[in-house]
């Protein structure tokens, strides 16, 4: 598996389009996060690796219309990838599934142990504090404002985070919790929604809402 893993980052360096939630370190934070659920729910590595390695190895922007296909490219550009350096081809149908399901916006729900510890550890990249800084990052870059001002946490309107940052919080961030399978990683969700309930709460205070 060691020597596949060194092809498998090389390949992701060279081929991600990266923009600012999706580089490389978000990649190696996901698999960081994989290796930890696959071995504790006895998942099989085989599978959960090379998904997480590559899942994104081709991206389209959040506002990109054909964003939900984006995780279906993905998963067939790994698989011609594996194909090329030999990877056991009798993985292939699970890895592609796993890389496929893990998109939220995709909304497929995962059939296997493996595609839900591979969509758990990549939504958990998207919450907690390590979340809060790539949404702020987002925002920046698709140039939303921060908040509504006349009603900052969508009490009274609609929420429209294509608008405002914060309100990317209402309208998925503080859902993803609610999404996860297994029990590692619902326990990890808590702890970081609780946190991004803090900075909310932070928010609040600080604009004297």
């Amino acid at each position: 598996m060691d020597a596949f893993v060194v092809k498998m980052a090389e390949f992701i360096k060279v081929e991600m389009v990266t923009d600012l939630a999706h580089d490389f370190e978000h990649v190696r934070r996901v698999v960081r996060n994989a290796t930890q659920l696959c071995s504790a729910e006895k998942a099989n590595e085989w599978v959960v690796m090379p998904a997480v390695w590559l899942h994104d190895c081709l991206t389209l922007a959040k506002d990109h219309p054909k964003r939900s296909s984006s995780s279906i490219m993905a998963a067939d550009k790994a698989l011609v990838f594996l194909a090329k350096i030999d990877y056991p081809a009798e993985h292939f149908d699970h890895i592609h599934h796993a890389i496929v399901a893990h998109s939220y916006s995709a909304d497929i729900t995962p059939k296997s142990l493996e595609a839900c510890v591979v969509q758990d550890a990549d939504r958990l990249d998207a919450i907690g504090a390590v979340g809060i800084a790539r949404c702020l990052q987002v925002g920046s870059a698709l140039q939303r404002r921060l908040y509504e001002p006349d009603d900052p946490f969508a009490l009274y309107r609609e929420v429209d985070d294509a608008q405002f940052t914060l309100d990317h919080f209402y309208q998925k961030l503080l859902k993803i919790e609610e999404t996860m399978h297994t029990d590692e990683a619902k326990r990890e969700a808590r702890i970081r929604t609780d946190f991004m309930h803090h900075f909310i709460r932070q928010i609040r205070q600080e604009i004297n809402f």
